[in-house]
């Protein structure tokens, strides 16, 4: 479960880690929208502006992704990130959380901390 601790709401009821080389590679990449129903988390394992760039190659229906720092802040949001894109967040973070584009602006905001 993804919780946000500052609005005391529950964000996503469950979560999968992408915490190695390959998982990270791999992300949503030819994954289905209609299987996609959990917050999916990568953790860099160090604050990093560059190392947090993503792309939207191969996954094909937008979502919603969250940059956080080491505290599990929000440091920065894309809303809608539509397939073919690239982006990276504003500031170092060292967590993205890429959540199914129904879990939008109401649940999250920047400043936000969250922790599952």
């Amino acid at each position: 479960m993804i919780k946000n601790i500052s609005q005391k709401k529950n964000i996503i009821a469950s979560h999968k880690i992408a915490d190695n080389i390959f998982s990270r590679a791999k992300g949503l990449m030819f994954s289905k929208e209609k299987n996609f129903d959990y917050g999916l988390i990568f953790d860099l394992e160090r604050e990093t502006k560059v190392g947090a760039s993503i792309h939207m190659f191969f996954v094909f229906f937008p979502i919603n992704v969250l940059f956080l720092d080491s505290n599990k802040k929000i440091i920065d949001l894309k809303f809608g990130l539509k397939p073919w894109q690239m982006t990276r967040p504003m500031k170092k973070c060292r967590y993205i959380i890429e959540l199914p584009i129904k879990y939008g602006k109401k649940f999250y905001s920047i400043g936000d901390r969250l922790n599952w």
